[in-house]
């Protein structure tokens, strides 16, 4: 793993603790802006595009940042319903929440493979799944490290 690799596996890890201690719009973008750059300058150094292709990958790639972005800002409301709540979830609010939660996975995914279709028309397939690679992994490092950082229903208990 490359120092920017690592840089940004570190980020990730980091993102939940920092979320959960601080809720503030313009933190949660400060935070959202700094990992998004770490993980162009990777697709940089990953993704190797030709002359003609470059623009239109990366004004894709942009755009799809943007609507990630506020999946996570949408990810951070759950994260905050489930902690302000912990104590003292009903079995409707843990439906809620369970409902919630798969929603907010399904358009992780479905946003990830609807670029994966851009891009492949403007770069080519191989480009547009490394693209989809690298973004499964990061997906899968910030949903990790957020299952490690919070509680099970109940564990906290007693």
């Amino acid at each position: 793993m490359n120092t920017t690799t690592f840089k940004l596996v570190l980020l990730a890890l980091i993102i939940p603790a920092t979320v959960f201690a601080q809720s503030n719009k313009e933190e949660v973008d400060y935070i959202q802006s700094i990992f998004g750059m770490e993980k162009k300058a990777i697709m940089s150094d990953f993704i190797k595009l030709d002359d003609s292709s470059k623009d239109a990958f990366w004004a894709l790639y942009d755009e799809y940042e943007g609507a990630r972005k506020e999946l996570g800002r949408n990810r951070l409301s759950i994260l905050n319903d489930y902690a302000k709540n912990y104590g003292n979830l009903n079995s409707e609010q843990i439906d809620a929440l369970a409902k919630r939660s798969t929603k907010q996975v399904s358009g992780d995914e479905a946003l990830r493979y609807k670029y994966y279709n851009k891009l492949k028309k403007v770069a080519g397939h191989e480009a547009a799944a490394q693209f989809y690679q690298i973004e499964g992994y990061f997906n899968a490092a910030i949903r990790m490290s957020i299952l490690e950082s919070i509680p099970f229903i109940g564990e906290l208990d007693d």
